[in-house]
């Protein structure tokens, strides 16, 4: 599927690529991400997209039918790991691939645990690093 960027300000609901690692124990990789927070700064927080659904932690299906423009080369459902939130510039984001329905956006972001810190803590994270909960 091609790309349908749009690059520059990301909102809640959009299914951007970006290089992330799934957890602390594997390499960071290009991925899809769902936005799950935007801030006027310039940074998005994001919930990493797996094929498979993890053992350990908790995650939402997401499938072709919770798009409402673009998708992912989904032949069978992804998972939306919504105990992971990674915080990035958007300068660091590969592309836009499409945007979830408003149902699926609330389902995913009302499984997000809220942020903890403030924004000026939040500049110092590590790229790719998980948002403190």
């Amino acid at each position: 599927m091609p790309d349908i960027s749009g690059m520059g300000k990301f909102a809640k609901g959009d299914v951007l690529l970006a290089s992330v690692a799934l957890d602390d124990r594997t390499s960071p990789k290009t991925r899809p991400v769902v936005v799950v927070r935007a801030e006027e700064s310039g940074k998005i927080h994001v919930c990493p997209v797996s094929s498979k659904p993890p053992s350990d932690a908790p995650s939402l299906p997401v499938s072709i039918d919770d798009f409402s423009d673009g998708g992912l080369d989904l032949f069978a459902e992804s998972y939306v790991m919504t105990s992971r939130v990674l915080c990035l510039r958007n300068g660091e984001v590969i592309g836009k691939r499409g945007r979830l329905t408003p149902e699926a956006i609330a389902t995913i972001t009302a499984q997000v645990p809220p942020p903890v810190y403030s924004p000026k803590t939040s500049r110092r994270r590590v790229r790719g690093s998980p948002s403190r909960r």
